[in-house]
């Protein structure tokens, strides 16, 4: 995450501190898991360019190469 740890990253809702936590993704009714930051409050999560320029868009190019 670019030297960022999700200690580092405040809720913009809820103003505090997010935690890695394993979150489930979907897309075109398929579902896939990652570790990201994520409020413990009220569930915002931070995708980092890393994730979404790499896996999100992995997943997505071949769902819909389908």
């Amino acid at each position: 995450m670019d030297g960022i740890k999700s200690g580092d990253l405040i809720c913009g809702v809820c103003g505090i501190k997010l935690e890695e936590a394993k979150t489930t993704f979907s897309y075109m009714k398929h579902t896939f898991t990652a570790e990201v930051p994520r409020c413990p409050k009220c569930g915002q999560v931070y995708l980092s360019p890393e994730l979404v320029g790499g896996r999100i868009s992995q997943v997505e190019t071949e769902l819909e190469d389908k």
